[in-house]
């Protein structure tokens, strides 16, 4: 769960009695030694699966936190790289762990909230790691709409997706505990901290992105296994846009 290096209880506390922007501003120094920062395991699983559809040329990282899904998309995107997050406090680390000018492709942090993204269309890929719990069902519409329009023609928006937890397995009692605790703290404390795990599911996330106007595709990650039905531990998600795909130089070596 969490290193030594990690946040402590207190600091915790005080996060979760935070607005989302504030409390991961207070996080951000130690957030890569928690269980919120996607693991390496699937940042390197959806690079290989988007290597395998790519090149792409500019890509955007959405709610980019300190920035470990840029590493993904600069193994893909041959033109250029953006990072956008609200939380000043995660860019400020991501930055520090930029790689210096000159780098290929190069690398940009943008401070904006992903229900308004200052962008023109002109990305060829969006992806997302583990960020989908801070926004209501009510919003993903609306989020799903801002991706298409910084999407140029052929554009994908690619994100995992973990089965949900079998109901009565411990991990389903545990998200449903999660999600009660954080329930109750939004309806006796502001401003809220929404993080709702349970609420991303894929039924609904498949019809939203259809009414935006994406074709879906799922893509087992095979590297996470299958459960005893069949079905993928971890799907990658693609959603694409009508029209050719802009694609750069062959990046798949970089790293």
């Amino acid at each position: 769960m969490f290193s030594p290096e990690g946040p402590t209880l207190r600091e915790l506390a005080v996060q979760a009695l935070s607005s989302v922007e504030r409390g991961y501003d207070l996080l951000a120094p130690k957030f890569d030694h928690t269980p919120f920062r996607t693991p390496d395991a699937v940042l390197d699983a959806v690079g290989s699966a988007l290597r395998r559809t790519g090149p792409f040329g500019a890509g955007l990282d959405l709610c980019c936190g300190t920035g470990a899904g840029v590493g993904v998309l600069a193994r893909v995107c041959g033109e250029r790289v953006t990072g956008v997050d609200f939380s000043a406090g995660m860019l400020d680390v991501a930055r520090e762990r930029t790689v210096p000018e000159g780098q290929s492709p190069p690398v940009s942090w943008v401070r904006a909230d992903a229900r308004a993204l200052p962008f023109a269309p002109a990305f060829d890929l969006v992806v997302s790691f583990g960020a989908f719990g801070h926004f209501l069902p009510s919003e993903l519409p609306g989020l799903f709409a801002q991706v298409r329009s910084v999407l140029r023609p052929g554009g994908c928006f690619a994100f995992p997706l973990v089965a949900p937890p079998r109901p009565g397995s411990l991990g389903y009692w545990m998200l449903l505990g999660f999600d009660t605790v954080m329930r109750v703290r939004n309806a006796l404390w502001r401003p809220p901290f929404v993080m709702y795990y349970r609420a991303f599911r894929l039924g609904n996330v498949q019809r939203d992105l259809a009414e935006a106007g994406f074709r879906v595709e799922l893509h087992p990650l095979e590297e996470f296994g299958r459960r005893s039905d069949g079905s993928p531990r971890v799907r990658l998600v693609m959603a694409r846009l009508p029209g050719p795909v802009s694609r750069a130089g062959s990046s798949a070596d970089r790293r």
